[in-house]
């Protein structure tokens, strides 16, 4: 892998440069598909050479591969002088800042470290992609979309780090947003709904892991865990195709003037309804969409 991309020399990027982070699966690799399909130079960050070569051959050569690990100051540094050597003066027309991972699990046994994590890839490591690429979106006035999700707008039982982590991520694009907007920078946010990913099965066997190692949340949390992990599997299996979100993204880096998000997906919209009902009436109904028979409230130890 080049240390320092060029365009593909049979794609002119007539639509300018966008970096992708977290462009290995899911909805990273479909945004980069679609926008280097769309006419853009596209910088796919990935963090193993094996799968940014796998993803430049699946768009046939129209995109470049770009190691990146936004948890790491010195991968940050590198692919920004990268990037920057190869866009030049014409900067950077878009940032689609997607990398994120899910952790599973009951707070109460949800190991610190687990939650430092998830803010470090989902919060921290957002904002230093921002702003080691800001130099060359300035230059071109380019936009940030930054990949939120349901859980930064409703917070449900089993996924506080990952809700915790998108809710400052929505706070933090709308910070960003009033900032940048002094030189004509538009920050977006999309907030999709369940798309069918390989995210939920990855997370639930590190969510189990966590678990098997915490002695008493099996008993504790058992029925809530094993709904838990039938409402994952079910909103993986019944999902949006990550191309429908990435639609969304393509709009957000080409509309005229973008909304400040976009929901994506019926649960997204619906989400955002549930969101302003009354905690309580929010409470039962999240508890109910897990399972119908959700478990009773725990009692004292007798």
């Amino acid at each position: 892998m080049s240390a320092s991309p060029q365009p593909p020399a049979s794609r002119p990027a007539p639509r300018g440069a966008v970096v992708v982070t977290g462009a290995s699966r899911g909805i990273g690799e479909a945004c980069a598909l679609r926008l280097a399909a769309a006419g853009f130079h596209v910088f796919a960050g990935v963090r193993r050479a094996a799968d940014g070569e796998a993803l430049r051959q699946e768009a046939g050569g129209a995109l470049s591969p770009l190691l990146l690990d936004v948890t790491s100051t010195a991968s940050l540094a590198a692919a920004a002088s990268a990037v920057d050597a190869a866009v030049g003066q014409g900067g950077l027309a878009g940032l689609v800042n997607n990398a994120g991972i899910a952790v599973p699990a009951p707070l109460e046994f949800l190991p610190p470290e687990e939650l430092r994590r998830q803010f470090e890839v989902n919060v921290v490591g957002q904002l230093a992609a921002t702003q080691a690429f800001l130099p060359a979106l300035r230059r071109a006035r380019g936009r940030i979309v930054n990949m939120s999700s349901v859980s930064g707008l409703i917070a449900s039982p089993m996924l506080g780090a990952y809700a915790t982590s998108k809710f400052a991520l929505e706070a933090m694009s709308d910070v960003l947003r009033l900032e940048l907007s002094l030189w004509g920078l538009h920050v977006v946010v999309i907030e999709p709904g369940s798309v069918a990913t390989s995210i939920w099965e990855t997370s639930l066997g590190r969510g189990e892991a966590i678990l098997a190692a915490a002695p008493g949340a099996a008993a504790l949390y058992g029925p809530a865990i094993a709904a838990a992990r039938r409402f994952a599997r079910r909103r993986a299996a019944a999902g949006l195709r990550p191309d429908v979100v990435a639609r969304a993204v393509e709009h957000a880096l080409t509309a005229p003037r973008p909304k400040t998000r976009y929901l994506v997906g019926a649960d997204a919209r619906l989400g955002a309804l549930v969101r302003r009902l009354p905690d309580r009436v929010r409470d039962w109904l999240l508890l109910r969409r897990y399972d119908r028979h959700w478990p009773p409230r725990a009692r004292p130890a007798e």
